[in-house]
């Protein structure tokens, strides 16, 4: 089975990131093709990327370095929930992406977005620029929730039948391209 890492890009306190990426994980376990797991961005506290070397070396000095490095080498595939900053990507998200280089090579991520009215999406599209530069593929289908709060209830996300379906879109391509992209990944 495929191991998919669900990263919660933000790390906001009270932030709505937490129960969307607990909706997805059980999406995850009921899709039932990926070992499904959290990578969340609050717990791996990355300081301001503080490796003297290039990523793309691996020559990590930090502890916390070699423990994201192995956090994500260890995925075949991501879904990122994120929310949009300022018309872009959350500084934790992207400080996360550029501390590694060779761990995110060759594997698929897709994007679970929220926010106001663009639902995020300005920030997946910034983040789409920079995992193609990490050798990543993202993927297309993807599930965007505009206005998030009002799918909130009791600290929880209300599902409704488009999430549900934009879910299992996104999860069925998710796994057809970490599949395809795996001898990819295997060869180096």
């Amino acid at each position: 089975m495929l191991n998919l890492k669900i990263i919660i890009a933000s790390t906001r306190p009270g932030r709505v990131g937490a129960p969307v990426a607990r909706w997805v994980l059980e999406r995850a376990r009921h899709h039932d093709r990926f070992n499904a797991s959290f990578a969340d961005l609050a717990e791996v506290k990355l300081p301001l990327l503080d490796e003297p070397k290039h990523p793309r070396l691996g020559a990590y000095e930090h502890a916390h370095t070699k423990a994201w490095s192995a956090i994500v080498k260890e995925a075949d595939a991501f879904v990122i929930v994120t929310p949009e900053y300022n018309f872009g990507a959350p500084p934790a998200l992207l400080n996360a992406l550029d501390y590694l280089y060779n761990e995110w090579n060759y594997k698929p991520v897709s994007f679970v977005s929220y926010g106001g009215i663009s639902g995020g999406l300005r920030s997946v599209q910034m983040t789409k620029q920079i995992v193609t530069t990490l050798k990543m593929m993202p993927i297309v289908e993807a599930v965007t929730i505009p206005f998030v709060a009002n799918h909130m209830k009791d600290g929880e996300l209300q599902s409704s039948e488009q999430l549900e379906k934009s879910a299992s879109a996104m999860l069925d391509e998710l796994h057809r391209w970490a599949t395809a992209l795996k001898p990819m990944r295997s060869e180096g």
